[in-house]
C-alpha cells in the first residue's frame, strides 16, 4: 500500500523528525508510533492516557512529537502547556502559537487538527475543569507555577 504524501496539516512524511532530547520523550513517542498506538499510550509508571502531538517546531522548521495528558471532549482534546507547574511554559507552547497545524494521534487513530489558544475565561474554566479531572495534578501545577498555564483547544482541521 503506497503512504499518502502528507500526515495531514501541511505535513509530510518526508519532513524531518527531530526527537526530542528528553529520553523518557523519545521512548514514549518510539513505543506508542512503533506499535501503531497500542504500547506507551500511558503516562509511565500508571494508567493515565497520553496522545501524541506532532508539530512543527517553530526555529527550526522540523517535525516534533511530544505526548501529553488526554483530555478529550466531543472529539476535541486540549494541551495543557503546564511544564509539570514549571514557571517557563514548554518549548513547545511557542511551536504552537507560531503554526497551530498539528496531527494528533490517540492510540490508533490519527487525524489533522488546528490548536487556538482559550482565552475566553468561561471557555477556559470549563476546560481547565476537565483537564484536573483527566490527570489531578495540574491542580497543584497551577498552583506552584507562577503563571497562568496556557491551554490549547486541538479541534479537527478541515
Amino acid at each position: 500500500m503506497r503512504r499518502p504524501a502528507t500526515v495531514g496539516c501541511g505535513m509530510r512524511y518526508d519532513d524531518e523528525y527531530s526527537p526530542s532530547p528528553s529520553a523518557w520523550v523519545r521512548d514514549q513517542v518510539a513505543a506508542y508510533e512503533r506499535s501503531g498506538g497500542t504500547e506507551g499510550t500511558t503516562l509511565p509508571g500508571s494508567e493515565l492516557p497520553v496522545v501524541i502531538v506532532t508539530m512543527r517546531g517553530a526555529k527550526t522548521g522540523k517535525l516534533r512529537k511530544v505526548p501529553l495528558m488526554r483530555v478529550e471532549h466531543g472529539g476535541e482534546y486540549l494541551a495543557v502547556a503546564s511544564k509539570g507547574g514549571s514557571p517557563a511554559n514548554p518549548v513547545w507552547y511557542h511551536n504552537l502559537l507560531a503554526d497551530p497545524a498539528v496531527q494528533l494521534r490517540d492510540a490508533t487513530a490519527v487525524g489533522a487538527y488546528t490548536a487556538r489558544q482559550i482565552s475566553d475565561p468561561q471557555q477556559r474554566a470549563l476546560w481547565w475543569q476537565r483537564a484536573v479531572a483527566a490527570y489531578p495534578p495540574y491542580a497543584d501545577y497551577a498552583a506552584k507555577a507562577g503563571r497562568v498555564i496556557p491551554i490549547f483547544l486541538l479541534s479537527p482541521a478541515g
